[in-house]
């Protein structure tokens, strides 16, 4: 045991809070300064809670600063990492990175489900829950300890431990880019339709997207960004696409009808 950790746990014979203090003590590495913060982290929007200091409040806001800050931190982690890459594969797969779903598996590993504890349960949304919160407690980190001691929890804490950069960086996730390209090289027209946005049971904004080829559906999804819609949208479509095989000739067929009429009618012209 370090002397660090001997003087935490004398510290901690006389701290309020002292469940929260150690769980955020062998979470983060350091003792934290100020405690409420991370209880506002840690507070789905779904249970408001009263902080000295912070007033009455949720995650919300801290998740928005640690998502700007967390980013920050992979973008400049990134530059550094690749100085020969360009802007579209640095912005790709950083993007990875941040993604919610790799952020909600992160956050379930790291034991944030054993605090965060929204109040409707068993919901959609709640598969995002875990990786706000880590964005939160980024957003913490950052108030509590400042940006260099942040980007060093989020390097140490998050990065190393959970995501091999170099893997995810060759991984090609981009669901709808992958679409547009084979529309583009077998020349077919590929449609993204808005159906209709909603609200589900938490306030949250639901996206509905529909993905149409010759006026035929090949790909439909939900999501709660438009992006998002439109990348489980494209992977339907990709699947689809691949396994169906009478649907792609179909498809095709009509492409090779359709580049033939337009190039006749320009030899008419």
């Amino acid at each position: 045991m370090s002397l660090n950790d001997i003087l935490f746990r004398i510290k901690l014979l006389f701290l309020k809070d002292k469940e929260l203090y150690a769980f955020c003590y062998r979470l983060l590495g350091f003792a934290p300064r100020n405690i409420g913060v991370y209880r506002l982290a840690f507070a789905h929007r779904s249970q408001s809670i009263t902080v000295y200091g912070h007033g009455r409040g949720n995650n919300e806001r801290l998740e928005y600063l640690g998502d700007a800050v967390l980013g920050a931190i992979v973008a400049d982690m990134l530059y550094k990492m690749y100085p020969r890459r360009r802007e579209g594969f640095l912005t790709n797969t950083r993007s990875k990175i941040v993604k919610r779903e790799t952020l909600s598996k992160i956050a379930q590993k790291m034991g944030l489900d054993e605090v965060v504890h929204p109040v409707i349960k068993n919901h959609p949304h709640n598969t995002y829950v875990y990786g706000n919160a880590l964005e939160a407690l980024v957003g913490a980190v950052y108030i509590d300890q400042g940006y260099e001691r942040c980007m060093t929890f989020v390097i140490d804490r998050i990065i190393k431990p959970y995501i091999d950069i170099r893997s995810m960086a060759q991984t090609e996730l981009n669901f709808k880019s992958k679409l547009l390209e084979w529309g583009q090289k077998y020349r077919v027209p590929i449609d993204f339709e808005l159906l209709e946005t909603t609200v589900d049971g938490s306030n949250n904004q639901v996206f509905h997207s529909l993905i149409t080829i010759y006026g035929r559906p090949v790909g439909e999804a939900t999501g709660y960004t438009k992006k998002e819609s439109h990348q489980l949208a494209s992977k339907q479509a990709l699947r689809r696409i691949s396994e169906d095989v009478e649907l792609r000739d179909e498809i095709l067929k009509k492409a090779e009808e359709s580049v033939a009429e337009t190039e006749d009618a320009t030899g008419m012209a």
